[in-house]
């Protein structure tokens, strides 16, 4: 498969293995053309019988994925609470890299809050660069939820009190401690990072497709079916969108500098 044509995504297949690195300046962000891109890759992938692995990274160490794009978000419609019975298109874009028969890698280098965090959430697994890799759900901050499964995947990773701390308290959570909630599987020094991530992809590469897949299915037999819960949360995330304070807070970090680099790196706050 050629994956041609991509503007914000680097593309290359060897050896079983896909790799696909970020590259969209400045900050990443989870806009609107870098979640089409996201999307049309992961339906290639999925159907490619070369690729066994998929392994994601960032071509900026300081930006894993910044956040999805508050504008996107503040020109959502307000006007449907409903509880939708199939998932919308960015669910089903994030729930296809743990749903594909493949085996699904993050490699957090750098920031990667709200979005960032559910699109590194909806990997099978998850390796953190120490001293460098964060992580958040900061949505209540800006009066919304988590709207693309953070509420759904953080519980069944780190418990309901630990998920509890990071979706309202908001917080930046460091890859050390990441690793010892479950939030990621290791974190390991930042030169030690991707040598073991490639090593690691290489060893499942060599395994047959037909395994790999049937593993994962049968380990996802011992959850609960995230579906449902996924529904839920977008009724819940939905329900948000019109209520002024969140509007006049999301408005609030967009003219305090959100979503400008040097704000992003420091963090933010609409208090």
């Amino acid at each position: 498969m050629a994956y041609d044509d991509y503007q914000s995504l680097r593309i290359a297949v060897a050896s079983g293995i896909a790799h696909v690195t970020i590259d969209h300046p400045p900050i990443n962000l989870l806009d609107l053309p870098l979640i089409l891109e996201l999307d049309r890759f992961g339906r290639e992938v999925e159907a490619d019988p070369a690729v066994r692995v998929v392994v994601l990274d960032s071509a900026d160490q300081e930006f894993f994925v910044a956040h999805a794009d508050v504008n996107l978000i503040k020109s959502l419609p307000t006007d449907d609470t409903t509880r939708h019975t199939e998932l919308g298109p960015f669910y089903a874009m994030v729930e296809r890299f743990r749903t594909m028969p493949k085996a699904t890698i993050a490699v957090i280098e750098g920031i990667a809050r709200g979005g960032g965090s559910e699109l590194a959430l909806s990997f099978d697994m998850r390796f953190a660069a120490i001293g460098r890799a964060i992580l958040a759900q900061p949505e209540v901050v800006v009066g919304i939820i988590p709207g693309g499964s953070g509420t759904q995947r953080l519980p069944r990773l780190v418990g309901r009190g630990r998920a509890l701390e990071v979706i309202l308290g908001g917080d930046d959570i460091d890859a050390v401690t990441a690793a010892d909630w479950g939030y990621v599987n290791r974190a390991l020094p930042a030169v030690e990072l991707r040598p073991f991530v490639e090593s690691l992809a290489a060893r499942i590469a060599s395994f047959p497709a037909d395994a790999i897949a049937r593993a994962k299915i049968a380990v996802d037999a011992a959850l609960p079916d995230p579906v449902d819960g996924l529904l839920t949360e977008d009724q819940q995330f939905r329900a948000t969108l019109g209520g002024p304070e969140a509007h006049q807070r999301m408005t609030a970090f967009l003219a305090a500098g959100g979503q400008t680099r040097a704000v992003e790196l420091r963090g933010f706050s609409t208090s």
